[in-house]
């Protein structure tokens, strides 16, 4: 239970739900008794009056008799049907009460763990995958909601109505009481080892239905592959048998399932036998009357639910405690990447990089390894280099999504840790190297980063990044819907929505990493012109492979393996002949013989 704990805070958020809830348990529980004591009532009057109704008839006044008898019985029916009536009415109430408090918990829980999630750093996202962080959100979530709803209902119930009906029928009859209630135990320890069966398999299931999903999820994504390389029918048998795993593991299921009822009521059955026969002998004996003994088997059958629910509960309460142990897991993960001083403030561009190391703390990789550079204000820097040499980092660094091993990150000379994180990545746009579209309209995408979107600046934004008359040729133009991921463009139009989407927000930072990879060179060279006007009025860093990309740039750093090995401008590094001019004369004689 410890896990369970930090839920407390929640009970005491909607404790007025938990005392309502617990009230209403207590008075639908007396309704449930009153009717067994009706019964034993009426059935004690029904015997009695049968014993003088005899002699009545034979005295001439049986019709006048039976007329009475039968009106105090049909009123024993009205109260039952009354009790019954009030007592769904509770029941009722409870589930308004309890269930709807586990509703809102969840409701909350979920928040919590989402917000926990946006407020971690990009770490932790390397370390751990989408399917995991989906699976404590939901079903985790989901099984600890099992735990506040019906695991507590139940638990009410059990603990108010048990000692309700054991303490009344100790009153009415000790030895019968102990021996209606002698199944009962074995019962619970029964249905215990049948629930446990029963999730261990549920669990197989559930994995099994997620490597389902996640095959078809696959086949479906990569069905141009799969068609390409004419693998469908091997596709289909691979589905076949993961299908026919996930058949027989339901199979299995079913039939643990079948054992559930037939023990319930082979219990219940012997536990009424056993009242029948010791009240039998009782009766014979007149120790107590007939009603007794219907008000005892409706007694049994009260406590069987509740007792069965033990062993379901305790399950439920299980799983809920794993399931919390895991959300507790990623709950317990801080954010080591805060501001010092939360400072709010417009930045004009310049930057500093003093001495900058990184390793990355999942991995161990050292990606960068004392690099320096100096860009002042409305200067544009080129990043040159090859496939892990470090360029993204550098762009990681600049928006903290992490923190440097060493060195110092310095923008309009305030160090970088000093501003309000949010407020700082506002005022920087980045173009991303794996372009990520959500599935929305254009014109949204584009206007992802605006507080407030605006038409002329989405237009505008579309027009600089070269993609203006793309969209326009679609039928319903910026509200066109995205497919998944942006499924719906091509590369080089993603690509270029993502650089829209970054010019939009009107950053004093522009950061491009590698972002023209998709293009062209034609559409390269049209979308650089276009950026060259937008980037004189902002600092931007335009991170490459391709050297055609950075050659406008003011100043130029070549990274290999994290070092800067050269640094200045497109014609002093020519002069060098060095990496950058080799890289240069090889790209450029590339893309000669592929025009030829």
């Amino acid at each position: 239970m410890k896990p369970l704990w930090r839920l407390n805070k929640y009970f005491l958020k909607y404790k007025g739900f938990l005392l309502l809830g617990i009230v209403f348990t207590v008075i639908s529980n007396i309704f449930v008794i009153i009717p067994a004591q009706l019964v034993r009532l009426a059935i004690d009057y029904v015997v009695e009056s049968l014993s003088i109704y005899r002699p009545l008839q034979l005295g001439g006044i049986g019709e006048i008799a039976q007329e009475i008898f039968l009106k105090f019985v049909f009123v024993f029916g009205i109260l039952i049907l009354v009790m019954a009536l009030l007592r769904g009415f509770f029941l009722f109430l409870i589930r308004q009460t309890i269930i709807i408090m586990s509703r809102k918990i969840e409701f909350d829980m979920k928040n919590e763990i989402y917000a926990h999630y946006q407020n971690l750093p990009l770490s932790f996202y390397r370390k751990n995958s989408t399917g995991d962080l989906m699976a404590r959100i939901t079903e985790d979530v989901s099984r600890v909601r099992m735990y506040l709803g019906p695991a507590i209902m139940y638990g009410l119930n059990l603990l108010i109505l048990f000692p309700l009906v054991i303490s009344y029928m100790i009153m009415i009859n000790p030895e019968l009481t102990l021996y209606s209630l002698l199944p009962l135990p074995v019962l619970s320890i029964s249905i215990y080892f049948v629930n446990n069966m029963i999730n261990e398999r549920s669990e197989k299931i559930q994995r099994s239905l997620s490597g389902l999903s996640t095959f078809v999820q696959e086949a479906f994504s990569g069905i141009r592959v799969l068609k390409a390389f004419v693998r469908e029918k091997d596709s289909a048998n691979d589905f076949a048998k993961a299908s026919k795993d996930y058949k027989l593991k339901s199979i299995r299921l079913t039939r643990v399932n079948a054992l559930f009822f037939p023990l319930i009521m082979a219990l219940v059955g012997i536990s009424t036998i056993i009242t029948v026969y010791v009240g039998g002998l009782q009766v014979i004996n007149g120790e107590i009357g007939y009603g007794v003994i219907a008000e005892f088997i409706l007694y049994v059958n009260m406590l069987t639910w509740p007792v069965t629910s033990l062993g379901w509960i305790t399950s439920i309460i299980q799983r809920a405690a794993a399931s919390q142990t895991r959300i507790n897991e990623f709950l317990d993960i801080k954010n080591d990447i805060v501001s010092s001083e939360n400072l709010l403030r417009d930045i004009q561009g310049s930057i500093e990089v003093t001495d900058l190391s990184f390793i990355y703390p999942d991995s161990g990789i050292k990606a960068l390894d004392h690099i320096n550079f100096k860009i002042s204000e409305g200067q544009t820097l080129g990043i040159i280099g090859t496939t892990g040499s470090g360029k993204s980092t550098v762009a990681n660094l600049l928006m903290r999504m992490y923190d440097p091993t060493n060195g110092n990150i310095k923008i309009d000379g305030i160090p970088v840790q000093s501003y309000d994180i949010s407020d700082l990545r506002r005022q920087i746009g980045y173009v991303p190297q794996d372009v990520f579209l959500f599935s929305d309209t254009i014109a949204n995408n584009i206007a992802f980063g605006i507080d407030t979107p605006d038409e002329e600046i989405i237009f505008q934004a579309a027009k600089d990044a070269d993609v203006y008359q793309n969209i326009l040729d679609f039928p319903k133009g910026f509200d066109t819907m995205l497919g998944e991921r942006g499924i719906t463009l091509s590369g080089g139009q993603k690509q270029r929505v993502s650089i829209a989407r970054a010019i939009a927000k009107a950053p004093k930072i522009l950061i491009l990493d590698d972002c023209l990879s998709a293009v062209d060179t034609k559409t390269e060279n049209v979308i650089l012109s276009a950026l060259k006007k937008i980037m004189q009025d902002r600092t931007s860093i335009i991170i490459s492979h391709r050297v055609s990309s950075a050659k406008l740039a003011d100043q130029i750093i070549v990274l290999d393996d994290g070092k800067i090995v050269e640094s200045g401008n497109h014609e002093t590094l020519m002069a060098q002949k060095g990496v950058y001019a080799e890289l240069y004369e090889k790209q450029t004689q590339a893309s000669e013989s592929i025009e030829n």
